[in-house]
């Protein structure tokens, strides 16, 4: 029996997160997955469209783990966890995560997982030669900013000392100019040795 078949019979035909009943796929639960019917989820293309493409998330879509996660089949609740996890904003999503217990080897694979996808979300932030930026770092403007809303221009060759970076968006940085603070576009920077 293909793992498809015996994924298909264990969910009753339906998506094991959500319910769904068309378009099912295998979904391959990372970061150690070998194809087996135990390291996978039958999921809707919904599901598996948001699990590989963590931006596109419609947060109420995933209510359906407040069901799902009481699956006995480790891979679910693994895929329930991490999505709870990523929803943390959610009230909801908090409370269902307080409610959920997992086993602790499978608490080890959902956290192996959630590691491995929040490395590969790392933002690097990058000056307008392309060298790192990190938090604390000094940087020099390379071109006058206009500052909206403050009513000043920075000027060219201004030091900016201990900018913090902005975690969501790898272009900007924020720092004080002029006894402001101000968010900047890394490529207006250049960082200081």
């Amino acid at each position: 029996m293909s793992t498809e078949a015996a994924l298909l019979e264990r969910s009753e035909n339906k998506c094991e997160l959500c319910g769904a009943t068309e378009s099912l796929t295998a979904y391959e639960v990372p970061p150690t997955s070998n194809g087996s019917v135990d390291d996978c989820v039958l999921v809707c293309n919904i599901c598996k469209d948001q699990l590989e493409k963590p931006d596109t998330v419609d947060v109420h879509h995933w209510r359906c783990l407040n069901e799902s996660m009481w699956s006995q089949i480790p891979a679910v609740q693994v895929v329930a966890w991490r999505m709870l996890n990523q929803l943390n904003d959610e009230s909801w999503a908090r409370d269902l995560l307080d409610m959920l217990y997992l086993a602790d080897d499978t608490l080890a694979w959902a956290q192996a997982g959630k590691a491995e996808s929040e490395d590969a979300l790392t933002l690097v932030h990058v000056d307008s030669n392309g060298a790192t930026l990190d938090a604390g770092d000094t940087v020099v403007l390379i071109k006058d900013l206009n500052v909206k809303g403050a009513g000043f221009t920075a000027k060219r060759g201004t030091a900016v000392r201990g900018i913090s970076l902005v975690l969501d968006n790898p272009d900007q940085i924020e720092g004080r100019v002029s006894g402001q603070q101000i968010v900047i576009l890394t490529k207006f920077v250049k960082k200081s040795n």
